[in-house]
């Protein structure tokens, strides 16, 4: 089934009318949401103006690109950590002397 979006605006009115009274079964038929819809938001966004809704749902979002940022970071760090962790040898450690090349493809 598909997921709505709605808008803060809407939350906030659906919101303030079961601060008027409206009852529950009618609040959650108009907007086609189950009342579990309706507690969740009651939980999350009680009190809040629809400004309040709008920058939430920013710092919501910014706070979501921050962590997929760092997630980033720590496996860039552990796949250098990885590779400087093992172990490069140089002619000293079993070879007499470096391997020499054609320089001509150069």
């Amino acid at each position: 089934m598909k997921r709505k979006r709605f808008s803060e605006a809407q939350i906030s009115g659906v919101l303030k009318d079961a601060e008027a009274g409206v009852k529950k079964q009618d609040l959650c038929r108009k907007p086609g949401i189950t009342e579990q819809t309706f507690y969740r938001w009651r939980s999350k966004y009680g009190g809040l103006q629809v400004s309040d809704v709008t920058r939430l749902k920013q710092l919501e979002a910014e706070n979501r690109q921050l962590k997929q940022l760092l997630a980033d970071a720590h496996l860039d760090q552990a796949a250098l950590k990885e590779l400087l962790s093992k172990t490069w040898y140089g002619p000293r450690h079993g070879a007499k002397r470096w391997p020499t090349w054609s320089h001509a493809g150069w």
